[in-house]
């Protein structure tokens, strides 16, 4: 039995001969300074080689493998025994793994530094390997090096190595020396095709019977999700189709792709300093100062979060994997929340690293970086004000837990719409590190353009940058175009002659994106859908395909905003005529699937979460359609001769509609702009009989008509024809979703009806009736909030409180409500009975609190500026931090109050009362306020 020393004392007598000056064609790549350094460390490159000569050589270690092996058989004129093939090529092919992991990752090549040079290298280290070579131990390492005796003693040389150089922290150790190993595998099999063909049978027979387990079955299941689910270019072709530019035939997101700029948030949420959003991330996770903190990317729809969380995760992998090994889910895909977020996280990831292994996140060798997209896209349950404070806290728990932690240093990254913490950000963890995506600055749409015109020719880019520079390009779309998904359609539309200046002349910001949307439809139907169909359709037929897509958008908002099955699309759309021919033809053209592979044109694609569902590419897309097929309901409603003889509906068929349509989820404010936006232009809108249909039904379902029937409920048949369809709801939530969308609708028409002189007076919505009138019933929104409860905490306020500005609320009974962060903007509250109610964070800017009792009221936060607070008892109130300024406050009541850094700036405080118990500390804006009582004056002096 011999040992390594034996082997590598031969070859270093005349290591010179493995490689001289020039020879990098033959030998390989060029050697980092850290791999070179190891090899000495190993003792494997001994004193009589010159360091200068093996990097003028461009020497790679399997490279000097290849040549050991080769020099082994000429000095002993015989095959190398299999043990002493095992200690020349393992060593070397140990080296090289090392050597290739610190040249490709970012982090550990800022901590090694550049190439080797001859004066960068320290006294060499003499040390041979003692280890004992029989052929047992090469038989264990061709067949399970990471955990062969080997294997552990080369890590442990590794291990030390690294402790010396002192450059990494201790924990980051046995990342390096687990991946570093199961990475050997490889270079060692690549030394195989240079053998003589006895020899490399019999090795690449052992190494063929190798099976994973244990830890390398664990890298090789990382390695397996990282190349289909995060590397841009995976096997599966349906995980293709993800990383291609929407509408586009070979077009990829890197080939359009610019790194985005943003915004740092504070405590208060308000907005700072601009960064740059890639190297922010980057900063945020290799320092090792922010391991405790959660990175949160805030931004509106369409700045291009997703697309960032996809391409980060791919700068990771190739850049700080195994360091970090980025883990990507999408929010959206998690169907139920587990009390415990590692379960969560194990569900959603499915592949076999997590789900055979309990201790996946306890791994020393494994630290992953989890990218959570969408936190505005979380199922129905998450989605709730307190499903999502649940869910940050689950998050930001577990980071804190990371850092306390060896075994646990993970990092979180999650994104998703600023809207959706509306009413909690007043109670966000400190450990967030916030960002708000910022608009595209002329800077980066330069960036962006270049890289458009290196695909579709640089005249194109060049005349569509002058479509934006010029004059008559309206100021809305210019603004538009500072949005990444809006500026590639608009420069795809106009690079296909589909964009013209006067689309957008008068238009609002809603107006223009729905002409963007609608443009961009017409586009697909006429220009794109042909090609792809591979047949024509006349004008009617175009139509009933727009209608598929409207129904595609509804279904796809009923079933949680995120995917629909093709059953349920083609199960609604079973009563349109129309719709069914078009079908039946395509059937005839595309095969089994008609309205799947119909549908893929049209920037819808398989979930890949099962057969058989699509999603929209994004989810604006959705959202615009299912407005639009809102619309198409409400006018039908409504309609008037011909039309109301093919589409009218008695009050009983109008309830089951309503049911049908909108007992699934509460309206978002997305949808509802873009469905106002669109009545607005339509002429067929008739906005007096509608409002009087929809508040019948309003009434009616107040006085719980639909749902207390003896008899066969709708509400129960709603739900039963839901779950036929996948939607899971009870019959409770199918009739307080219908009920409050209505409610939100009415609430819409009211504030339209504000805007037009001829309307005002016909259109005017009480919810619970008016004030001092006959009709007034002061219980009814405190039982709708009550009942709204069964669908979980604050549902009335998850589903309807952001659609309450300018509400006619005035005598309101909303006694110890919860109304955080509420939009009240406008709404007259005035005779309200609001004593111990919460509004912390809620808008209440212009509100009318007039003589309104407010006693022992959370204002904290509040937005109260030029409110109407005269004569309104805030006895009690916390106004700490609230914003006063030019609120008229004459003749109210403080005693007792806390405005502790309230801004009063401009307020009218006159004949307040107040006493020695109001908290006036770090008040702002007195200065500025009028009729201060002298006695206050003088106090605060």
């Amino acid at each position: 039995m011999g040992t390594f020393k034996r082997v590598w004392q031969l070859l270093n007598t005349d290591i010179r001969e493995l490689g001289t000056a020039g020879d990098v064609a033959v030998t390989g790549a060029e050697v980092s300074k850290a791999g070179l350094e190891l090899a000495i460390a190993f003792g494997l490159l001994g004193s009589t080689l010159a360091p200068a000569g093996v990097v003028a050589a461009g020497l790679s270690f399997v490279g000097l493998g290849r040549k050991g092996v080769n020099l082994l058989r000429s000095k002993t004129e015989k095959e190398p025994s299999l043990e002493e093939w095992v200690a020349i090529a393992f060593p070397l092919a140990y080296l090289e793994s090392f050597d290739v992991l610190v040249r490709k990752n970012y982090w550990l090549g800022k901590k090694f530094g550049a190439v080797v040079s001859v004066k960068t290298i320290g006294q060499q280290i003499e040390q041979l390997l003692e280890l004992p070579l029989d052929e047992g131990l090469a038989k264990e390492a061709l067949t399970y090096f990471p955990e062969s005796l080997l294997g552990q003693a080369l890590n442990q040389q590794l291990s030390d190595f690294l402790r010396q150089v002192g450059l990494l922290e201790q924990d980051t150790i046995p990342l390096v020396t687990g991946w570093v190993a199961w990475g050997t595998k490889a270079h060692v099999e690549s030394l195989l095709k240079y053998e003589p063909e006895a020899m490399g049978k019999r090795l690449g027979l052992l190494i063929a019977a190798a099976k994973e387990r244990g830890a390398t079955q664990k890298y090789g299941s990382i390695e397996s999700y990282l190349t289909e689910q995060i590397s841009p270019h995976p096997s599966n072709p349906q995980l293709q189709e993800q990383w291609k530019v929407l509408g586009e035939k070979s077009m990829r997101i890197p080939d359009i792709y610019v790194p985005m700029k943003a915004q740092l948030v504070d405590a208060n949420g308000k907005l700072n300093t601009k960064v740059d959003l890639e190297s922010w991330t980057k900063e945020q996770l290799i320092n090792p100062e922010q391991s405790g903190q959660v990175m949160f990317i805030q931004g509106e729809p369409g700045r291009g979060k997703t697309v960032f969380c996809r391409m980060f995760a791919n700068w990771v992998l190739e850049n700080l994997h195994p360091l970090w090994t980025p883990i990507l889910i999408r929010l959206r895909d998690i169907d139920a929340f587990e009390e415990n977020i590692e379960n969560t996280l194990r569900a959603a990831i499915k592949a076999n690293f997590a789900q055979s292994n309990n201790g996946w996140l306890t791994d020393s060798n494994t630290r992953f970086l989890f990218l959570l997209d969408g936190f505005d896209e979380l199922c129905l349950e998450g989605r709730t004000i307190g499903g999502i404070e649940k869910f940050l806290g689950q998050v930001v728990r577990f980071q804190t837990k990371c850092e306390r932690n060896l075994d646990l240093k993970h990092r979180f990254l999650v994104t998703g719409r600023e809207l959706a913490l509306q009413g909690i950000e007043q109670f966000l963890p400190g450990n967030l590190e916030r960002v708000e995506v910022a608009l595209m600055d002329k800077q980066l749409q330069q960036q962006w353009l270049g890289k458009w015109g290196k695909q579709v020719g640089e005249d194109k880019a060049s005349a569509f940058d002058s479509f934006l520079q010029a004059q008559t390009c309206p100021e809305r779309v210019k603004q538009l175009a500072q949005e990444p998904l809006l500026l590639y359609l608009l420069a795809a539309m106009h690079r296909d002659g589909k964009l013209t200046t006067p689309m957008f002349e008068d238009a609002s910001s809603t107006e223009a994106k729905i002409l963007i949307y609608q443009t961009a439809l017409d586009w697909v139907l006429t220009q794109q859908r042909p090609q792809q169909l591979n047949f024509e359709l006349t004008e009617q037929e175009t139509e009933d395909l727009r209608r598929i897509l409207t129904e595609a958008g509804l279904c796809v908002t009923q079933a949680g905003g995120e995917s629909a099955s093709i059953a349920m699309i083609e199960a609604r759309l079973k009563g349109d005529d129309g719709a069914k021919e078009l079908l039946e033809k395509a059937k005839q053209r595309l095969g089994d699937n008609p309205l799947r592979n119909a549908l893929a044109s049209f920037y819808l694609r398989p979930t890949g979460t099962g057969e058989g569902a699509v999603e929209f590419v994004h989810k604006s897309f959705g959202e615009f359609l299912c407005a639009e097929r809102l619309k198409e309901s409400l006018e039908e409603w409504t309609a008037s001769g011909r039309k109301r003889q093919k589409f009218f509906l008695d009050d009983e068929q109008l309830v089951e509609k309503i049911y049908d349509l909108l007992g699934y989820g509460g309206l978002t404010p997305e949808i509802v702009d873009y469905l106002m936006a669109l009545l607005t232009a339509s002429k067929e809108f008739r906005p007096v009989q509608l409002f009087e249909r929809l508040e019948d039904f309003y009434l009616r379902w107040c006085d719980g008509e639909f749902i207390d029937l003896p008899e066969k409920t709708l509400p129960l048949e709603t739900t039963r024809q839901f779950k036929e369809l996948g939607i899971q709801l009870g019959q409770r939530q199918v009739d307080i979703y219908a009920g409050l969308n209505v409610m939100i609708l009415l609430l819409e028409l009211h504030r339209y009806a504000l805007s037009r002189d001829d309307l005002k007076d016909k259109i005017i919505f009480y919810p619970f009736g008016q004030y001092d009138t006959e009709g007034f019933d002061e219980t009814r929104l405190p039982r709708i909030i009550g009942y709204s409860n069964c669908i979980g905490i604050y549902g009335f306020f998850n589903i309807a409180g952001g659609f309450l500005g300018g509400a006619n609320l005035s005598g309101a009974n909303l006694n110890g409500a919860n109304l955080n962060g509420a939009n009240l903007n406008g709404a007259d509250l005035s005779v309200a009975n609001l004593n111990h109610a919460d509004f912390i964070g809620a808008n209440l800017n212009h509100a009318d609190l007039s003589v309104a009792n407010l006693s022992g009221a959370n204002l904290n936060g509040a937005n109260l500026s030029v409110a109407d607070l005269n004569g309104a008892d805030l006895s009690s109130a916390d106004l700490s931090h609230a914003d006063l300024s030019h609120a008229d406050l004459s003749g109210a009541d403080l005693s007792h109050a806390d405005l502790s850094g309230a801004d009063l700036n401009g307020a009218d405080l006159q004949n307040i009362i107040w006493d020695e118990e109001t908290q006036w500390k770090n008040i702002q804006g007195l200065e500025t306020a009028i009729n201060v009582p002298d006695a206050l004056k003088q106090k605060l002096d």
